[in-house]
């Protein structure tokens, strides 16, 4: 889909996965919230959760089945821990996966933090009609993920084409 020359606000969800953050030290969460709503874009629902499974699994499933809900901002839980499990949370959930994003933010991340980007396992992709994005925890990593890829194609006049511009075909069957 092409680009249109008006902005369309979406709803998007922030998950903020960490065994020891708190909603006073999550600035991860609180950067993503804040961008997207300076974006233009409305702050549906924001919640942290711990390294666990099941309980990432069931509460990103609760937003990709509401209708009301264009995209979910994962933060944490991307690494190589014991308990890192965002990826096999969540991969499952996608009907179709978006690789190319998890190749450009580690590209772009090579020149922020050299070869430590290969220890990141940030991904997307499309989930019920619904974008998913997966950022590892570090504010900067965010800061990277929103501001050089996100961002621009959750906008509908980013050209020549944007992610935001397919959202009304994305539930076609």
């Amino acid at each position: 889909m092409s680009a249109t020359t008006d902005f369309i606000p979406l709803n998007l969800c922030v998950l903020t996965v960490s065994d020891t953050r708190t909603a006073e030290n999550d600035s991860s969460g609180d950067y993503l919230a804040t961008a997207l709503v300076d974006a233009g874009h409305r702050l549906v629902e924001r919640a942290m959760l711990p390294d666990d499974i099941y309980r990432l699994r069931a509460l990103v499933s609760k937003w990709i089945a509401d209708e009301g809900v264009d995209g979910v901002l994962v933060t944490g839980g991307t690494g190589f821990t014991g308990r890192d499990s965002t990826p096999e949370a969540l991969l499952p959930l996608l009907d179709k996966p978006m690789p190319g994003f998890g190749e450009l933010f580690r590209a772009i991340s090579v020149d922020e933090i050299g070869t430590s980007a290969l220890q990141s396992r940030a991904f997307a992709g499309v989930a019920n009609g619904t974008f998913v994005f997966c950022l590892p925890g570090s504010t900067s990593a965010c800061r990277t993920g929103w501001e050089k890829l996100i961002r621009a194609q959750l906008d509908a006049r980013t050209r020549p084409c944007n992610l935001a511009g397919l959202r009304p075909r994305l539930r076609e069957r």
